[in-house]
């Protein structure tokens, strides 16, 4: 009886460790950013009409923590905000200009990034042309809305969590992907 349990107990922390051995390969597989150029626009100019937040929870000048996975590095990444916009972001799936593979839920691109958007919310499935610049192939692209949000976001500088050149303007994160953070620098 002893055997069997030492040998489901062998058998389970295999089984485990492959499960954490995939987590990692996940976390540290290169993403769809990363398959990109990472020509990232860092001027920190802003859309048309696009209006500060009137009450963001991070303010300009505040130190944070992010939590997304839009590119390399980000997540755990300490940075600061530089700008907080009401608006409505949304996910979108498109195909770069400049050939290669579609861009599957690239976040986030907003509203007044967006030809002819309008001021109310798009639909999901919706096709659009952006006008934003973040990646390499992007202005101009032809997409369509995945998903949509009306909420906070925000241009942040960061350096990378696991080193790297700093990020400058970084658009956008939204304000579930930042928390505060505890220490100053």
């Amino acid at each position: 009886m002893n055997k069997v349990f030492a040998f489901l107990g062998i058998a389970a922390m295999l089984v485990l460790s492959g499960c954490d051995h995939a987590e990692k390969a996940a976390e540290s597989a290169p993403t769809e950013m990363d398959m990109m150029s990472m020509h990232h626009s860092d001027s920190g100019e802003i859309p048309k009409g696009l209006k500060e937040a009137m009450s963001p929870t991070y303010h300009v000048g505040e130190h944070v923590v992010i939590h997304a996975k839009h590119m390399s590095g980000m997540n755990g990444a300490t940075g600061k905000v530089v700008g907080a916009y009401d608006t409505i972001a949304y996910s979108v799936t498109y195909t770069p200009t400049n050939g290669g593979q579609p861009v599957k839920n690239h976040k986030w691109v907003i509203q007044e990034e967006i030809k002819d958007a309008g001021s109310k919310p798009l639909d999901q499935g919706t096709k659009v042309i952006l006008e934003a610049d973040h990646m390499e192939g992007m202005m101009g692209a032809q997409a369509t809305i995945d998903t949509a949000n009306r909420t906070t976001v925000y241009m942040v500088d960061y350096t990378p969590a696991k080193g790297g050149a700093p990020v400058k303007n970084h658009k956008w994160v939204v304000e579930r992907e930042l928390s505060e953070r505890l220490y100053k620098s």
